[in-house]
């Protein structure tokens, strides 16, 4: 499966942003899929990730603000970023279909990325 993540840009505390990431390739229905993010010098973190069914799980840090979601008619997810703080400010990446038995709020779990897309805040 190829994942392909758009939609970040320059937003300013306070404001809000909508990522999506796009799947082709094979079914997309199945399987878990997730947001990850990446801070300079850090590594990379859980955000969110989402069921089939559309059940989901959250990071404290975003719990609140974000919203996960997905379109499986569409292939595509999304994440509906509110009330973004500086500290949000990362490259985002999505990522599907974790191995079975892995842990879904690891980056290591999956095996299939899409390519980033930069989100900055600004205070």
């Amino acid at each position: 499966v190829q994942l392909q993540a758009f939609g970040g840009g320059l937003v300013q505390a306070g404001g809000s942003l909508r990522l999506s990431c796009a799947a082709s390739g094979r079914t997309f229905n199945v399987g878990a899929l997730a947001w990850f993010r990446q801070a300079p010098g850090k590594e990379r973190d859980f955000v969110a990730c989402i069921n089939w069914n559309g059940y989901s799980t959250y990071a404290d840090s975003v719990k609140g603000r974000f919203t996960i979601s997905r379109d499986n008619a569409k292939s595509t997810m999304y994440l509906q970023m509110n009330s973004l703080q500086p500290e949000d400010t990362a490259v985002y990446y999505c990522a599907a279909d974790p191995r079975p038995g892995s842990s879904w709020l690891i980056p290591f779990s999956y095996d299939y990325w899409g390519q980033g897309t930069l989100v900055t805040v600004s205070s």
